[in-house]
């Protein structure tokens, strides 16, 4: 076995991979960029290496930072973990030319799959099923629109060297396909320096089935069962299970042989993931699936197939990359029970799903029976605008789905995350909705259930503002306690607020934008807090910092704050055309130009945070007065990009 490892990746992979690495006795080196420094792998490695600055394309993705690294911890392997250069076939060549032991597949097979075009044609030779589409060279928009007519819609546009969802647009209607193409191709190539693309017919029941392979140096390659990955949004998966609903061993056995046959024509080694689509019209059958993509790599839930499996994946890396053969054969593989993972985000499903920054004011997971969490942040962390947001993933195991799934969501009740929002609410929703729980759902479920999923605007939750102005009123209390000149109102007496019979005081708040009071009542010394009518609610979370006190209930943030009634109210943005940044992010184009008439719903301006494009619409009719920001430059959130100066009657 080795003796020493890089891993050249951040976050929970990395601190995953040195949870094996370090078990079986192997020194783990991390790398990091400026905004990682205090990052927690950082802290449960062995040594670290400073890569480079904050935005991965000048860190993470510089291959001779990382091999410098490497070369100067004397790391005798490099595990890349998923993302960054884990599919990147000049980085594995790097490897190998500098005597350094890439944990993963040989370059050939990362080159061979990696552009989905080559991978369907050479599947198609190995015989494995395909989606019928155009996989050409021809790039020509004409070509590409003429091509989706014939092949009828729906279809899919795919990034040729995508993965994630990135590069890629679903289109219904004929009219809607030229600017579903130029979106895909732009994201194409800002995310893979690729902008090419090829069309998929869009099977209309889909499934996202996926088959766990390893290969060995000798010729050996086995499946480890399958994972259903259908509950998606946006193309990117949001939970994750095993074995999947529906699946027969019969049709196991007939996906598996298919995922080893693109193995083996792969010439694979390693850890790797066959993707399938499948028709779920009328349940999961034989020959109703078709070869979707390879990922060369270890998938984001491969917890899954290891709580199934009790084997453990990254432990197999290590092993096949050191030359020995699969330790297990295809009749020796097992299967017990159910799990399902989930994928904690910093992201709020309030508002569209957009990415949430700021310091992880607190940060806190159950713990339970059945019950795995995988993080790579802790209570102080900062989440920062250059990486992917995932805060955790949680991952839960139970004899029976039904089981499994109730754990799960037991447990993402528990989870305390306070600062940034996230999305932990929504997914407890999502692994209780009753649909979902019969089994009868495809990878349009979450879009066909959002409002249900409480994914949108949702009224202020005034019973978890009368909890935290509760908790206000008891941090105050517990100040003047501590003036120990015995006065034990909760104000002081010359706080300008007149009591008189039953002791009242008019707390003014701001929650969540929104201005009311709270009041409170003196009764028996003990006091008694409501808003707008709301008694405090009774299962919520508080926690206070100099500033503020946030509520945490059914996975939902409410953030709320004294109000100064001496500083000035007047609302900015009351019915305006002031356009701001929902997020913090690169301004990837600024659509008009100043003075022009615009229309409400027009695009105005794209912005790109966290591998995440958004698009700025007209709130209304009017002309473009001000443009605050330029294409190409960063901006905050918040950040005024332009001004709309309402039309007569707007």
């Amino acid at each position: 076995m080795f003796k020493s490892v890089l891993i050249a990746n951040r976050g929970e992979i990395a601190c995953r991979i040195m949870r094996t690495a370090k078990r079986l006795g192997l020194r783990t080196i991390a790398v990091y960029s400026q905004a990682d420094a205090q990052a927690l792998h950082v802290k449960l490695a062995d040594e670290a290496h400073l890569i480079g600055p904050a935005p991965a394309a000048q860190s993470y993705l510089v291959i001779d930072n990382i091999i410098a690294a490497a070369k100067a911890a004397k790391a005798e392997c490099i595990h890349p973990g998923y993302g960054f250069l884990s599919e990147n076939t000049a980085f594995a060549k790097a490897c190998a030319d500098n005597g350094i032991v890439f944990v993963g597949p040989p370059p050939s097979a990362i080159e061979a799959m990696g552009l989905k075009d080559r991978a369907k044609a050479l599947m198609e030779k190995a015989g494995v099923p395909v989606v019928p589409g155009y996989h050409g060279n021809n790039q020509d928009p004409a070509l590409l629109k003429r091509k989706a007519y014939e092949i009828g819609y729906p279809v899919l546009i795919k990034a040729v060297a995508g993965g994630g969802g990135k590069g890629m647009r679903r289109v219904d209607r004929h009219a809607d396909f030229d600017d579903a193409l130029s979106g895909a191709m732009r994201e194409a190539q800002n995310s893979f320096g690729d902008a090419r693309v090829l069309i998929e017919k869009y099977v209309t029941a889909p499934r996202h089935i996926e088959m766990q392979v390893f290969a060995d140096t000798q010729g050996n390659a086995i499946h480890l069962n399958e994972r259903d990955c259908s509950l998606q949004r946006r193309h990117q998966k949001v939970i994750e299970e095993a074995p999947a609903p529906g699946m027969s061993a019969a049709l196991r056995a007939e996906m598996g042989a298919a995922a080893v046959a693109a193995a083996k024509a792969a010439g694979y080694v390693g850890a790797g993931t066959i993707e399938f689509i499948a028709d779920g019209a009328g349940g999961l059958k034989s020959g109703g699936f078709w070869f979707m993509e390879m990922n060369t790599r270890l998938q984001v839930e491969h917890p899954v197939t290891e709580a199934v499996t009790g084997l453990d994946l990254v432990e197999w890396q290590f092993r096949i990359a050191n030359g020995e053969t699969l330790p297990l054969t295809q009749a020796e593989v097992p299967l017990h029970g159910h799990a399902v993972e989930a994928r904690l985000y910093a992201e709020d499903p309030e508002k569209s799903f957009l990415p949430s920054t700021g310091r992880l004011i607190a940060l806190e997971f159950p713990k339970a029976e059945g019950l795995r969490v995988d993080t790579g942040v802790e209570s102080g962390d900062e989440v920062t605008p250059f990486y992917d947001p995932m805060i955790a993933k949680l991952i839960a195991k139970a004899e029976t789905r039904e089981a499994a799934l109730d754990r799960l969501a037991t447990a993402l009740d528990a989870t305390v995350v306070i600062g940034p929002r996230s999305n932990a609410g929504f997914l407890a929703a999502l692994v209780r909705a009753p649909d979902f729980c019969i089994g009868a759902f495809d990878t349009g479920f979450i879009d066909a259930h959002l409002s249900e999923l409480g994914a949108g605007p949702q009224a202020l939750d005034h019973e978890a503002v009368a909890f935290g102005a509760q908790a206000l009123v008891a941090r105050e209390r517990d100040r003047l306690a501590e003036r120990g000149d015995g006065y034990d109102s909760p104000w002081d007496a010359d706080d300008g607020f007149q009591l008189s019979g039953t002791r009242r005081l008019i707390v003014p708040l701001i929650a969540e934008g929104h201005h009311l009071n709270a009041e409170v009542a003196f009764v028996g010394g003990e006091a008694k807090v409501s808003v707008e009518g709301a008694a405090p609610a009774l299962d919520a979370t508080a926690i206070a910092t100099a500033d503020a006190v946030y509520v945490l209930r059914r996975g939902r943030q409410t953030r709320l704050a004294p109000r100064d009634l001496s500083l000035a109210e007047g609302a900015e943005e009351g019915g305006s055309g002031t356009i701001r940044a929902p997020m913090h992010g690169k301004v990837l184009a600024v659509l008009v130009e100043q003075g022009a008439s615009v229309a409400r719903g027009q695009r105005l301006a794209i912005i790109e945070a966290m591998k995440m494009e958004h698009t700025l619409t007209a709130p209304l009719d009017g002309t473009v007065a001000e443009i605050a920001a330029s294409a190409g430059s960063q901006i905050a959130e918040g950040a005024r990009v332009m001004v709309i100066v309402p039309a007569e009657g707007a």
